[in-house]
């Protein structure tokens, strides 16, 4: 049988652990910046998003580049708000989320760069998803993770 999940914060002992540091730097960039890239995709203050919307999904999508990035933006929005409170799935649905841009990205010329950027991305978001299975329990007084 399991213990209920506290709301409390961990001890000190699994704040010192190394693996739940990692969890926790994973889990705040993968909350934090799909936000930020969500909200710029409607100030496009980062960049001009649609540039880097390949040729063939503009086709695809009905409006302007510039509406598919605000569909983008609210996506990205949500799935950091997803990582956020729960992230176990979040993690994945960011990895998804990144292979369909990189997806994109490999489609256009002069992008791989930002497309293997991305793959690594992506492998930090499974990373953090995996890592949420093993501190999904960390209770007040717990020694270290749970198995």
């Amino acid at each position: 049988m399991t213990a209920p999940l506290s709301t409390r914060a961990p001890g000190r002992e699994v704040l010192a652990d190394p693996g739940y540091q990692a969890y926790l730097v994973l889990r705040v960039v993968f909350s934090v910046a799909p936000v930020l890239f969500g909200l710029d995709k409607f100030t496009g203050w980062l960049v001009d998003w649609p540039v880097y919307l390949a040729p063939w999904i503009n086709d695809l999508v009905p409006g302007t580049g510039q509406q598919a990035m605000y569909a983008v933006g609210v996506v990205e929005i949500v799935a950091g708000l997803v990582v956020a409170v729960a992230p176990r799935f979040g993690g994945l649905l960011v990895a998804a989320w990144l292979a369909g841009i990189i997806l994109n990205l490999l489609t256009i010329p002069d992008f791989y760069d930002v497309a293997l950027r991305d793959a690594g991305l992506l492998a930090g978001a499974v990373a953090l998803s995996r890592l949420a299975f093993r501190y999904r329990t960390v209770r007040p007084g717990d020694r270290g993770p749970v198995a």
